[in-house]
């Protein structure tokens, strides 16, 4: 089985990949680690740079674990990409990072957060940063 982390280059992916890394430990399962963005022209600040994607990997080679990152930017937004793969992966659980809200924010949460929270079709563990 596969354990699916959306990672963000924020606190809340940090504890996303945390979380990952723990789990995938515990049960010794492959530790896919997943960045999608759309690209094109706009600057998207959950796209992961080339100076972000060598420290995760470096995190990840130094873990000892079974463990690969991957980004997408191929005009397909986060959700698209993140159930694509849970489609097709045996994916045991998807980890999702959440960022603290206000109270008003609370009662909306964050749109992809959300989309996959309602849509995915296997376990989805949400974290939160700094907790």
């Amino acid at each position: 089985m596969t354990i699916l982390v959306a990672y963000v280059p924020r606190p809340e992916g940090q504890a996303a990949l945390d979380k990952g890394m723990e789990i995938a430990k515990r049960r010794n399962e492959h530790l896919l680690v997943v960045n999608a963005s759309p690209g094109g022209g706009k600057e998207d600040p959950s796209a992961v740079d080339a100076q972000q994607f060598e420290r995760v990997e470096k995190i990840l080679a130094e873990s000892g674990l079974n463990a690969e990152l991957k980004q997408f930017v191929r005009g397909k937004g986060a959700v698209e990409e993140i159930g694509g793969l849970v489609d097709t992966l045996p994916v045991s659980v998807l980890i999702i990072g959440l960022r603290k809200r206000s109270p008003v924010g609370k009662l909306i949460m964050g749109s992809v957060a959300q989309q996959l929270l309602l849509s995915v079709n296997c376990p989805v563990l949400a974290v939160k940063a700094g907790t």
